[in-house]
């Protein structure tokens, strides 16, 4: 029988060595987590999240320890243990002892198990007093060139700050007039050990651990769980009641349900069948309604519609925090291709535009090239096309403004309040010319 605790490390540890050698992001490696019960899956997941935004700490704990570097494996492990010593302040015994079982357990790594052990009772016996100096994880050489030349080096020290936390749980009321009562009413909830806290423009959220099915409102879908800096490009599209809206790519329905929300009729359109159903599950749950299409957002030929939302796919490097996988698991050689699909859909999506309507274009990608540049590719192919002022909204930051008249969030901007996802949104609109027509 495996010792308490072994199972989720060693799923943990196969997760890691996934994602740092095979470049594997963590959403495709569900069959490693399949045998565990929903305990240990969630411990087994946590873990290896936690290692990843942890990585520059653990190996700078590590390096004066080893003589050179060891397998993968073995590294991995280590990274593991030192993480949960130094970061969660786990009891030494039990996390020495399975990093041990664990090495041990595989016939190519038995013979470092002494190493490990000696390794690992040195961390366990000098304390972990300087981890909170030691620098944090950085960003992928590939982008964090691209980030410190459009924001600068001190922006991109800054939002590895904030990637390098836990991030909170936020939540996207279904009334939003009644925000601050669901926070008070989380905040008061006796049972759970979290900080509840209102957030700028609406957004409940909470700091501590929490099981989002036991929150208080889950039930009677009272909200849904968004990022704070997720639901912001509906509220820029204002849609509004029995307006024909119609959302692009909208698994898993975060934006769909605020657009239903708002008393408008919409149309939600994803590509895969999997995440549409998870999308009517929310919907369900919400009690909210909307019309659930299954297709090609390349050839959807429905409409005209008064506002179109496409959140298009992309690098998706906006959402490291939550994400920490992904600079291992992805590159820049896939960026231009992404990018040239985003221009495909903006072209497509003006097409199903009743004359006068509106575009609200996003992507949590924090790269120009997917954003802001993507943007003035089609103004410049559309005649008459033009990002239209952002309306005034409650809890909208000025250093939201990005010089093109869009918006561009940051992780690092609200960082006393817990960062948030880093987003490019722009509201596009045709002057005078509604044709659409590509110049």
């Amino acid at each position: 029988m495996a010792k308490p605790g072994v199972a989720a490390r060693r799923a943990a540890v196969r997760l890691l060595d996934e994602v740092l050698d095979k470049a594997r992001p963590l959403s495709e490696l569900a069959e490693i987590l399949e045998p565990l019960d929903p305990a240990e899956r969630a411990r087994a997941q946590r873990l290896a999240s936690t290692t990843l935004r942890q990585l520059g700490p653990a190996d700078a704990m590590l390096q004066p320890l080893l003589r050179k570097e060891p397998p993968l494996f073995v590294r991995n492990v280590l990274r593991l243990a030192v993480v949960e010593l130094c970061h969660e302040d786990a009891a030494s015994h039990g996390v020495v002892d399975s990093a041990v079982s664990l090495v041990r357990g595989r016939r190519k790594s038995a013979h470092l198990s002494g190493l490990v052990n000696a390794v690992l009772r040195r961390v366990s016996a000098e304390g972990c007093d300087g981890w909170a100096d030691l620098p944090v994880t950085r960003l992928p050489a590939w982008l964090r060139s691209r980030l410190a030349a459009q924001y600068g080096e001190q922006a991109v020290q800054a939002m590895e700050r904030v990637q390098a936390d836990d991030p909170p749980l936020d939540l996207t009321p279904k009334a939003p007039a009644q925000a601050a009562e669901l926070m008070q009413r989380l905040a008061d909830d006796p049972a759970s050990a979290f900080r509840a806290q209102l957030m700028p423009g609406g957004t409940v959220r909470l700091r501590g651990p929490a099981q989002v099915s036991a929150l208080a409102g889950y039930e009677t879908g009272d909200w849904w769980v968004q990022d704070h800096a997720a639901a912001w490009p509906v509220r820029v599209l204002q849609p509004a009641s029995g307006e024909q809206v119609l959302d692009l790519c909208a698994a898993p329905g975060g934006k769909t349900m605020q657009i239903a929300a708002a008393g408008a009729d919409v149309t939600a359109l994803d590509l895969s069948a999997e995440r549409a159903e998870r999308l009517r599950e929310n919907l369900r749950r919400t009690g909210l309604r909307a019309r659930v299409v299954v297709g090609d957002a390349l050839s959807y030929d429905g409409g005209p519609f008064d506002a179109i939302l496409l959140d298009a796919p992309c690098s998706a490097t906006g959402t490291i925090r939550r994400h920490p996988d992904l600079p291992h698991a992805k590159g820049d050689k896939d960026i231009g291709r992404i990018a040239r699909l985003q221009a495909r859909m903006i072209d497509h999506a003006l097409k199903l535009l009743k004359p006068g309507g509106r575009l609200v274009y996003c992507v949590c990608s924090l790269l120009p090239q997917e954003g802001e540049a993507q943007v003035a590719a089609a103004l410049a192919r559309h005649a008459g096309l033009r990002v239209a002022p952002v309306p005034p909204l409650a809890g909208l930051a000025p250093e939201w403004a990005a010089p093109d008249g869009g918006l561009r969030l940051r992780p690092d901007l609200p960082a006393d309040h817990g960062g948030m996802d880093g987003f490019y949104i722009a509201r596009l609109e045709f002057a005078g010319d509604t044709s659409g027509g590509v110049t």
